[in-house]
């Protein structure tokens, strides 16, 4: 049996947590991940250089052969970029959190008076910033190369919008493989094995009119797709689909807002518990 004493003693080990707001601490989680990044700049590469190497190759070494429905493929390509970004969104949040677990960094934050959500909503903040960077990067490449928003700027700004929403949903997911996997090694891995085909098997790059019936239909109902057309029917970057499409690519504003709650609704609770249990063991 347990004694007052040890009961006592376990209660006094315990760290009372600091009266600041849950925001509070979560802003320092932040500033904490920002200042991370800005001793190591090279962190910024996957969201600056590469997605410019993207726009680059894609637009004048495959835009030639490539033949869409909009007015230029840059038009058409711009989107499907950006939506490939904020979907790796995932992979920054999940080698992130693998770090801190491999490195020992939760277990100092759990011995601190802080909310142990804190940790997460900073890290969280700290990813959909850090992709928010490689989408203004891209946004001004492309307007370089001849790529322009043709919607209105309400349009415009819902389709940012729906870059963030979509980005927060993929958040849980790298929650979730971030606390499931044990090493940066295995969740590089496992994410690029995952989010590639999911970015590429959509109609982010190609349209998917040319492809077979049963591959076109995998590529129509994936929420990249969603997004993707979204993003180009908000900035006026390709026509509408019609009847004949898939459901999601008929309403790709509808459907990329309620794949992004589903998905969260999917991989929140898992995440949690995922990374619940991985921060006690």
């Amino acid at each position: 049996m347990t004694t007052t004493a040890e009961k006592d003693a376990v209660v006094a080990s315990t760290p009372r947590v600091h009266p600041t707001s849950l925001w509070q601490q979560s802003w320092i989680m932040v500033k904490r991940n920002m200042i991370h990044t800005k001793r190591m700049p090279e962190m910024l590469s996957d969201v600056t250089i590469q997605p410019i190497m993207f726009v680059v190759l894609f637009a004048y070494v495959f835009g030639a052969s490539i033949q869409t429905d909009s007015a230029s493929y840059k038009e058409f390509l711009l989107p499907g970029i950006m939506g490939q970004t904020i979907v790796f969104t995932a992979f920054i949040v999940a080698s992130g959190i693998t770090a801190d677990l491999e490195k020992g960094i939760i277990d100092r934050f759990r011995s601190l008076p802080i909310r142990r959500s804190s940790v997460l909503i900073g890290r969280s903040i700290a990813s959909v910033l850090h992709s928010s960077i490689g989408i203004v990067v891209m946004s001004l490449t492309g307007l370089a190369i001849g790529w322009r928003i043709r919607g209105s700027f309400v349009e415009a700004v819902l389709a940012y919008g729906l870059l963030l929403l979509f980005g927060f949903a993929m958040i849980w997911f790298g929650i979730l493989i971030g606390s499931w996997l044990r090493t940066v090694e295995a969740v590089n891995g496992f994410m690029f094995s995952t989010l590639f085909p999911i970015t590429f098997l959509s109609n982010a790059f190609v349209p998917t009119d040319p492809m077979p019936t049963w591959l076109r239909t995998i590529a129509e109902w994936n929420p990249m797709s969603s997004l993707v057309q979204a993003l180009r029917v908000l900035w006026g970057n390709g026509p509408a689909f019609g009847p004949g499409s898939a459901l999601p690519l008929q309403h790709p504003v509808i459907a990329t807002i309620i794949w992004a709650v589903a998905l969260t609704l999917v991989f929140a609770p898992f995440a949690l518990r995922a990374y619940n249990k991985r921060t006690i063991d």
